[in-house]
Parts: structure tokens; sequence; C-alpha cells
């Protein structure tokens, strides 16, 4: 259910990790980090491919290569299992911990004999971390965050991995003799940044066949429990999924009452009692009599307790219901709204794709323009110089008109750097279709440091976009700590647009700080911050989390015209 290249990319990563930990040679993680990176986001299915198609990947030479055979023949890599072994497993769970690098944790180990968690909780709240070179006040803050995070986290999964298991389950179970409907629920339905448990319904008169074919899959690791209307598996990735198979004539409600939210279901009880009804899945009924008003379609229940139909992405009870009795419920953005992608890397800096296959693949998705954004000097590792982005730039424009109907914009990623400078002067800014703006270091200033050097950013005319603007990733690293209302202001006032970026491991703007910036004024840009054409899709995840943001087209500039788009991104604009 998870892609091969997916599981590569993790062991990969994971062998780079453990590498740096042992204290091994720093160019050789650095190898082990880009191959994992190139292999995550390579198109085709590592799987079917020889020593030969793997060393066409971009940074997998031969060694590599043998790792990838080796993991995909027998599903162990024993240069991996080996160092796995050198490492004492406590050192191992303290780098779960996000803000916690693996430097670090073995110094905990080393010194401290710090070997789990549970320890360090201890050892931070008795104090035994003062003494440790690197591990100031603000260090034992960070990962006191991070295991806040790591336990907040649980058993929860990334939005992505879990459409894809839900998916793929949904099709098998679609194909089953008697199915009349299938789909997936829950708070992946509602498009929700982490996933607990995956809930899949579906609608037929025998339950029997869909039980049968769920407990098959071949991806089920454990049946947990089997019943008629309902049975949950485990995969072999650890992840519950729930089947409740439903009375076809109960769809609606029973899509209605598993998609929840649980606070947004009892609103609607609470109606539908007030109404004269009584709701539960099975559907709507007349509570005096007992008979069946509505149970078929989510709609006609909703119409029913006189209401329009609530999109998924809105049941969180955060004033959805009386925004729809006033009428005033959005019409939120879809993503066949969106005209193109603001915020795409290509394999000149850290992309693995090449410009062209970006902008082949950008035009299938029947974009009407693509901007290529690849990163500015100042960022580690990138390399670029001036000569190698006017030689893209040359290489854009040649392209442009290529794909009928789609225009390309050439555009680049600048680091903010600490006091708010950005890598190039406003001369040669001024070159570009569009500059995205970004904070990619120096993530431990002050509130006061962090908030201005945002401002700063925001005021430079040439900034048309802020980036990932928490820098956060799900589960790994938590957000800056800036005054975001003050930035979200200054982006009002100067008219720089706030990405909410797609990736499933950013989300970034999230949902919260989206509904606080849409207060503001603020306008919005859903890019994928796409390394490779794979990538691409999860444009998906950033409309969900938009909506879940209560944005509309007209929030977000990237649903605009290209010319009224022009206009925005012009200095000034």
């Amino acid at each position: 259910m998870v892609r091969p290249n997916e599981e590569v990319e993790a062991l990969l990563q994971e062998y780079a990790d453990l590498v740096a930990i042992t204290g091994g040679d720093a160019y050789k993680a650095r190898a082990y980090e880009k191959a994992a990176r190139a292999i995550g986001g390579h198109p085709t299915d590592v799987s079917r491919l020889d020593a030969k198609g793997l060393q066409e990947i971009p940074n997998v030479g031969k060694s590599i290569a043998e790792k990838v055979e080796e993991y995909l023949r027998t599903g162990r890599v024993s240069a991996v299992e080996e160092t796995r072994a050198a490492i004492p497993a406590g050192v191992r769970e303290l780098i779960s911990i996000p803000t916690l690098g693996p430097k670090k944790a073995l110094v905990l180990y080393e010194e401290l004999h710090v070997s789990s968690v549970a320890e360090l909780l201890d050892a931070i709240h008795e104090e035994r971390l003062r003494d440790l070179k690197g591990f100031g006040e603000k260090t034992q803050a960070n990962i006191l965050h991070g295991i806040e995070l790591l336990q907040k986290a649980g058993g929860r999964i990334l939005l992505g991995a879990a459409m894809d298991v839900a998916e793929q389950v949904v099709a098998e179970l679609s194909a089953v003799s008697g199915c009349e409907r299938c789909g997936y629920a829950g708070s992946l339905r509602r498009m929700r940044e982490t996933i607990g448990d995956i809930d899949v319904l579906v609608a037929a008169t025998d339950s029997a066949p869909s039980m049968e074919a769920f407990c098959a899959l071949p991806h089920t690791a454990e049946v947990i429990a089997r019943g008629e209307k309902k049975t949950s598996i485990r995969t072999t990735k650890g992840l519950q999924v729930d089947l409740r198979v439903l009375p076809p004539d109960s769809w609606g409600a029973g899509l209605l009452y598993f998609t929840g939210s649980k606070a947004h279901n009892i609103r609607l009880r609470e109606m539908a009692i007030r109404h004269g009804y009584k709701l539960s899945e099975y559907g709507l009924f007349h509570a005096k009599s007992g008979r069946k008003a509505v149970s078929a379609t989510e709609e006609e229940i909703y119409a029913k307790l006189g209401l329009p139909w609530i999109p998924p992405t809105l049941r969180e009870d955060r004033g959805e219901i009386a925004a729809a009795l006033k009428g005033e419920l959005p019409e939120v953005m879809q993503e066949k709204d969106i005209r193109g992608d603001l915020h795409t890397h290509t394999d000149l800096t850290d992309g693995v794709s090449c410009l062209e296959d970006m902008v082949a693949a950008a035009a299938e998705r029947g974009y009407a323009y693509f901007a290529v954004t690849d990163h500015a000097p100042n960022l580690y590792m990138q390399r670029m110089t001036d000569e190698k982005i006017l030689a893209q730039r040359e290489k854009v424009r040649a392209l442009d008109g290529k794909h009928r109907r789609m225009r390309l914009l050439h555009g680049t990623e600048l680091n903010i750097g600490p006091e708010g400078d950005l890598d190039w002067p406003d001369e040669f800014l001024a070159g570009f279709d569009l500059c995205v703006a970004s904070v990619h270091s120096h993530f431990n200033q002050t509130r006061e440091e962090l908030t201005r050097r945002l401002v700063r950013a925001c005021e430079n005319p040439h900034v048309a976009i802020i980036g990932h603007p928490t820098t956060r990733q799900i589960g790994k690293r938590p957000g800056i700590d800036a005054d975001f209302d003050e930035v979200f202001a200054a982006c009002a006032r100067t008219g720089t647009a706030l990405e909410i970026n797609a990736h499933p491991e950013r989300l970034d703007l999230g949902d919260e700080d989206i509904l606080r910036a849409k207060r503001h004024g603020v306008k919005f840009a859903v890019n994928t911050d796409a390394h490779s054409v794979v990538h691409l899709p999860y444009m998906r995840y950033g409309v969900g989390t938009a909506q879940r943001g209560w944005l509309t087209k007209d929030d977000v500039i990237n649903t605009w015209p290209l010319q009224k788009l022009r206009r925005f991104l012009q200095p000034g604009g």
C-alpha cells in the first residue's frame, strides 16, 4: 500500500542517520541521504527495476543499488542490520524525538546513561542536563516540545500515507460482487493532517463477500476482530483499518455518521431532536413513530434539518452550522479550481526530476501556468550561482509555449536570512517572474527576531509568497516561535501571499493558522513544493487544508487567471 520507493527511501535515510550517529564518514551519510530522496521522488516503481535501472536514478551508485536489491529481495539489508546492532536501542528511541538529533542523543546516552524517552524526561526535570555542553535552557525546552509532539502523534500517520492505503482498500472492495458503494470516512475524509485509523464503508445487502475480501487483502497482517457488520484489520505497516458494511438505503446516514467529527455530529443530533427527529448511522427517523424520514444521501439529511450540505472538511464544529443557517457558509475552493503550481524544484538544486519532465507533468495536469522556483545561493549545499539561474531562465523561456495552453513562470525560492535579508539584490530579483521566500535555518532565534525577520521579507517588494511560513514538519519539527498575527498583518499590508505547502509532511500553513490569517485579509497560494514529478499530485492535500481553513477561490492566487495573477506578482501589485 505504501510505494516501494517510499519504503526504500525510509530505509536509506535511516542508514544515513545511523552512519552519522556512529561517527562515520559524513560524505557517506550525505550520499545515502541524496539517494534516499532521489528514490523517493523517482516516478518508476523501484521494485520493477534491475541493477542497471536502479543505477540510472540520480545519486544511486553500484553499492546503494545492491542494498536496494537486497532489501527488495529479502526485506532487510545486512549492512543496515549490522549498524543498527552497533547502536544501543535506547539511542535509536531517543532519535525518534523531533528536535533531538543523533549526536545529542548519543551524548545523552554516553554521559547520563539515558536510553528512553521516560528517562530523558526524568533527567530534564531533575536538571541533570544543565552541565552538558549544548544542552542549555532553550535546547531543553525544544526537547520537551519534541517529546510532546511525539506523544501527541502516538500511532497517527500522515494524511498522504493514510490516503494511499484507503484508496487501495476502496479500489479492492469496490470490485467485490454485491458491493453497491464503497468509500472512506472519518478524519481522512475530513482531510485532517494526521490519521489514527482508517474507516472504510461498504453498501451491500450481504456483508459476507466484502468481509471475506477485506480479510484477504494482500497487506493484511492481522485480523483484529471480525463480525457481520464490522471487521478490523492491522496492515503490515501497523495501521488499523475498520470496515463497516451498511444497508444500501442507509448509505448517506452511515457516511455522515462515520465521517464526523464527533462534535459536528452532536450538533446535528441536537438539531434533529429540535425538529422532532432522531439521527443515527441508519437514518433520520421521526421521533414519535420511529418511521424513517431519509437516509440515502447526506444532502437529504442536511436538507431535512434545514441546512445545505456541509463539505466534510468543514465539519469540525467551528461555526459551520451557524454559518449554514445564516446562508454564510463559504463555497470552499476545489482542486479543479487550481490553475497552476507556484513553488516547485528541479534537479538544478535539490529536486530529482529535470526541468523538461516537471514541465511536461504539469502540462498533463491541465495547468494554465506553472512556476519553476529553484533555490537561491544562500541555502546550504545548493551551490546556486547567478550564471546557473540565468541559464535556467533561458531554458524556461525556450520551453514556454511548447505545451499549448500552459505558460511558464521563472522564479526562485529565496532564503530568508537571520536578519530578514535575501539571497540576491533587488535589481537581480526584478528579473524573476515571482519570488517565494522561506525560512530554512536559524529556527531558534527569539520570538522578536523571528517575527522581525519574516516581516522584513514581506516588506521586500519582490517577494510575492512566503513559503511554508511556520517551517514545521509534522511529527518531526515544531513550527518556529514567531508572532504570526503580526506576520499575517504585514502580509495583508504588503500584499504578500502566504503559502499552504501541500507536502503531507508540512501542510504549512495549517488550518487553524489559515483561519487566523484569513481574518487579517491575507491572500494564499496552495503549492506543492514538488521536488519530483510524483510530488505534483500532493496538490490535493493542500486544497483539503485550504478547505479546512474556509478558503474560497477568491482567497487563493493560483486559482486566478494568469493576467490577474501577474498583476498580483508585480512589485506593488
